[in-house]
């Protein structure tokens, strides 16, 4: 049998080794080296302001076009959020009643009808501008970033934006996200390996500090793999061995985000599949609080690992997101207040997304965890910042969740973020009967209050 000789096809396959060869030299040298020794030579940076030209450029032409055609196609809207002066429900009440009667208030009864005005208007408030339900949903822009998200209002302009959308699409799909999924592989991999084979050495300062290098390279990769441009402020308070980091949560990149400028103990569920398997690497090479799923409802057990592990002033300081679920970057809700039971050193960190680039808020009741990455990785950008804050402990007489709010506040307060005192839970379940029974205890300390100082009179 004579084999035949295809010139043609021994053509293909050393152009396919060759480009497979530059492709990888490219990666070698501009990201993965870099990322090894945490330089960079500023070409992302080039790139997100080349960006952000663009994207005015493509709003100003979408409302020139929208005002030639004298329809609202674009409406610039604001993130913006206006706050009331706080006030109480007995203050309310009494105005209410102020303004629908001309008795005295004092000379009046202990329930009028006119207090269900108040409820109603509140339920009304409520039902109309849900401050916790839409901290669920992505947040919206002031401009179009060419992606599909924040394009909802945008119809047919110009042949040159719609050119400009499909050139973007291009670019997106059929060259950063092959580049993305090539260097998340890369990372993933070699944090698998490289863990697995430091586990096998003895413990000691040598295991550590290796352990330490090859967790920063690979979540530097990682990084790279979202094209993520981060901007760290503050980096003298950053979380030292024996402490707790808490930060606010928008999405699980959070965790490489941090440990990409320093490394951190993870706390987490046990899982299956791929997640297991760098769960288990990683748990060998650096001490890691792994819980198993019926472990991680006992309180008590969580406490006392925690506790274990930030008494031992050598291990790393353990990362935690007290809200317990992705906030979509616009606020700051309920933190849980186990970690701060603790009595050790909090490390208050807050970070900032700028979604003008790509939504890294991950709506996992919406998306399952490939499509959020998938939507991740074809985005152009995920620029945030981190501000590290003072370290905080707990005050004389202060509780649990006292110095926990005080920690939330701090971070919501240096992110520019909304701080609020609902539970993110309430992304999955209802409202708890112990919010409405609150209000029910304030109107009725409101009434007898009110019988109590007339018996004194």
């Amino acid at each position: 049998m004579e084999l035949s000789f295809n010139p043609f096809d021994s053509l293909v396959c050393i152009l396919l080794g060759i480009s497979f060869t530059v492709w990888f030299t490219l990666l070698l040298v501009f990201i993965i080296v870099p990322a090894i020794f945490g330089v960079s030579f500023g070409i992302r940076r080039l790139y997100m302001k080349t960006l952000l030209k663009v994207f005015e450029w493509a709003t100003l032409r979408i409302e020139r076009g929208a005002k030639e055609k004298n329809h609202h196609l674009y409406k610039p809207y604001s993130n913006a959020i206006i706050a009331k002066e706080p006030t109480s429900l007995e203050e309310e009440i009494k105005e209410i009643r102020r303004s629908g009667s001309n008795r005295d208030l004092d000379s009046a009864s202990e329930f009028e009808m006119s207090d269900i005005f108040y409820f109603a208007r509140r339920g009304v408030e409520s039902i109309m501008d849900d401050e916790v339900t839409k901290r669920f949903s992505a947040e919206e822009l002031e401009s179009w970033n060419l992606l599909t998200r924040s394009n909802n209002n945008f119809h047919y302009i110009s042949l040159r934006l719609t050119v400009l959308w499909g050139l973007g699409l291009l670019i997106r799909y059929g060259f950063l996200l092959p580049l993305r999924v090539t260097l998340a592989v890369t990372g993933v991999s070699l944090l698998v390996i490289l863990t697995s084979v430091i586990g096998l050495l003895p413990n000691g300062r040598m295991k550590n500090f290796l352990s330490e290098k090859v967790h920063l390279m690979c979540y530097r990769i990682c990084v790279r793999a979202l094209t993520a441009i981060i901007t760290y402020h503050d980096s003298e308070n950053k979380p030292k061995n024996g402490g707790i980091c808490v930060a606010n949560h928008t999405s699980p990149i959070d965790v490489i985000i941090l440990a990409s400028d320093g490394c951190y103990a993870m706390v987490g569920q046990i899982h299956g599949g791929l997640m297991g398997v760098i769960q288990r690497s990683m748990v060998k090479a650096c001490p890691h609080i792994w819980f198993e799923r019926s472990e991680v409802k006992d309180r008590h057990l969580v406490a006392k690992r925690l506790s274990d592990h930030v008494e031992d002033k050598s291990k790393l300081p353990i990362l935690i997101f007290p809200e317990g679920t992705c906030i979509n970057n616009t606020s700051v809700m309920m933190f849980k207040k186990g970690s701060f039971e603790i009595g050790a050193t909090v490390y208050p960190v807050a970070i900032k997304y700028d979604p003008r680039f790509g939504d890294a808020f991950w709506n996992s009741s919406k998306f399952g965890m490939v499509n959020y990455l998938l939507r991740m990785m074809s985005s152009w950008a995920i620029v945030c910042s981190v501000w590290y804050l003072p370290p905080m402990s707990r005050e004389e007489g202060e509780d649990a969740v006292q110095f926990a709010n005080r920690v939330k506040a701090a971070i919501a307060r240096q992110g520019g973020l909304v701080d609020l005192l609902w539970d993110g839970g309430l992304k999955r379940a209802k409202v708890k009967d112990t919010f409405k029974e609150e209000q029910q205890k304030l109107y009725s300390k409101m009434l007898v209050g009110t019988q109590e100082d007339r018996s004194r009179s």
